[in-house]
């Protein structure tokens, strides 16, 4: 086997538009389906805390399920299952002129709700790591649940989630490669474009894989600054009582 090095350098160092093109929507991808994850992920930790069977059951089940099943068959459900039973096709969709294709639509959605399940246990094992004299403290200056939750419970939360969330980032990042299999033409699905052209496999997938240890590197680096700046500001105050760590002091 012969290496092309010059070649390898030139992908490398002066991608082809198409590459970067899929390297934008990659991270586009891959925020998007983080942001919704987040948000699905600490309703339904909040729904499996809650003290009706109804909500913990529905949380449980989804919780479960997507837990329980591949990700890249939830990718092939969601887009080609839902719309051969008739139940949902995605269709193209333009926003401000811009224009989201189905397949995009259907890969963030499958994302977005794998991402929400490991979101859930990870909030609702921070949420458990809170200190109940801190539930107490809050409960006793008269704060509603939602109020509680918001100024409370959850920035103490985020310090013991906030490592585990970007360790799932990093994971999400590298899984959206899978949507290459509905044509989402992410990095993974342009190289195997230019490959089929150009045949220079090895190198190819070499550059292919330096581009996501860059992008995981450079998260990587982000959370490490972003805990040590949680770690520097941990205390809440509230209403003259001070809540740090293990402790409620007025």
């Amino acid at each position: 086997m012969h290496f092309d090095w010059p070649y390898f350098w030139s992908q490398l160092i002066t991608p082809s538009n198409a590459f970067l093109v899929g390297l934008g929507l990659t991270v586009a991808m891959a925020v998007s389906a983080e942001i919704i994850g987040v948000a699905l992920g600490l309703a339904a930790a909040e729904m499996r805390l809650s003290r009706y069977r109804l909500l913990k059951a529905v949380a449980a089940f989804y919780v479960w399920v997507i837990r329980g099943t591949p990700l890249l068959v939830q990718i092939v459900f969601i887009y080609t299952g839902l719309a051969a039973a008739g139940i949902m096709r995605f269709q193209d969709v333009t926003i401000a002129g811009l224009t989201i294709p189905g397949n995009l639509q259907a890969g963030i959605l499958a994302l977005a709700l794998h991402e929400g399940a490991y979101m859930a246990e990870i909030f609702r094992a921070g949420i458990l790591a809170v200190d109940i004299g801190q539930f107490e403290a809050a409960k006793s200056l008269g704060m509603p649940p939602w109020m509680m939750m918001r100024r409370v419970i959850l920035p103490q939360a985020l310090r013991v989630v906030l490592l585990p969330i970007g360790n799932q980032f990093n994971i999400l990042l590298k899984n959206t490669t899978l949507v290459s299999v509905i044509g989402v033409s992410e990095m993974l699905l342009v190289t195997e474009t230019i490959n089929s052209a150009t045949f220079r496999t090895f190198e190819l997938y070499a550059v292919l894989g330096i581009y996501f240890l860059i992008l995981t590197s450079a998260w990587t680096v982000f959370m490490n600054w972003a805990e040590k700046r949680l770690a520097l500001g941990s205390k809440v105050i509230v209403r003259g009582v001070r809540v740090s760590g293990q402790e409620a002091e007025s």
